[in-house]
């Protein structure tokens, strides 16, 4: 399983909001170049970027910044936040980013989704499932979608997509716990739609908010997640991230 800290950037800082709310915010630096640093030398199997204000404004607000941030990595970067036009997608790739993350645009912009997939391939395209009670959020997580996580899921498989990390809103940023329930349920959609024809190879789900401990993420592993995107958990201290590299490992 793939242990994948999470830097959100606010402002030029490195922040996390509880909730998805903007109105709760801690701020963990200001050099957001010294924690890519930080964590690449515990060599992650790549660093998960967002653009908190390129989720509210609709389009990707810190482009210099997140470019200097992948030249500081020596690891892989996904990034999220804002990309609503297949020219914002290429526009983060064209700056060295490996792999972005679709929210909102899964939505409101389904064919440009399956135009991202054709032109920069699969493996390059994530598909984010933000999802309070089951449904999806849109729009820096202020709107309803009005679609369900696992019913996303099997429109974007059939577009092409293969990999999807799932948040659980109400847990992000509390250091409770992983809403292990829902984790489990979409991992058994996805071998549905293979067992149906709908999808020739099971989706893969990386799995995001609440996480708290190494517990949590052995567990998540044992459920058959791809990944987990772990951040609030890394700055306040409840896990240590080469410790939960070394101990997920294999598994």
């Amino acid at each position: 399983m793939e242990i994948i800290p999470s830097i959100d950037l606010r402002a030029g800082q490195v922040v996390h909001l509880r909730q998805g709310d903007y109105d709760k915010q801690t701020v963990y630096s200001t050099d957001p170049l010294s924690v890519v640093s930080l964590f690449s030398r515990a060599k992650p199997a790549r660093i998960h970027i967002v653009d908190l204000d390129g989720a509210l404004a609709g389009s990707p607000q810190h482009l210099d910044l997140v470019a200097a941030m992948v030249k500081e990595a020596s690891v892989p970067v996904e990034f999220g936040g804002g990309l609503r036009t297949i020219e914002s997608v290429g526009a983060v790739l064209e700056i060295g980013v490996g792999r972005v993350v679709l929210g909102t645009a899964a939505i409101q912009n389904t064919l440009m989704v399956r135009q991202a997939v054709s032109m920069f391939g699969a493996e390059r395209i994530v598909v984010g499932l933000d999802a309070a009670n089951g449904v999806v959020s849109i729009n820096a997580w202020k709107e309803s979608g009005g679609i369900t996580a696992k019913e996303l899921l099997a429109l974007m498989a059939q577009l092409g997509v293969g990999r999807f990390v799932y948040t659980d809103i109400e847990r992000d940023g509390t250091l409770s716990s992983p809403n292990f329930d829902a984790v489990v349920s979409l991992i058994r959609h996805g071998k549905d739609l293979v067992v149906a024809g709908d999808w020739p190879s099971r989706p893969q789900v990386i799995a995001s908010g609440g996480v708290a401990s190494l517990a949590h993420l052995q567990r998540l592993a044992v459920l058959g997640v791809e990944g987990a995107i772990v951040g609030s958990a890394i700055y306040e201290g409840t896990v240590d991230l080469s410790e939960a590299i070394e101990v997920t490992a294999g598994l």
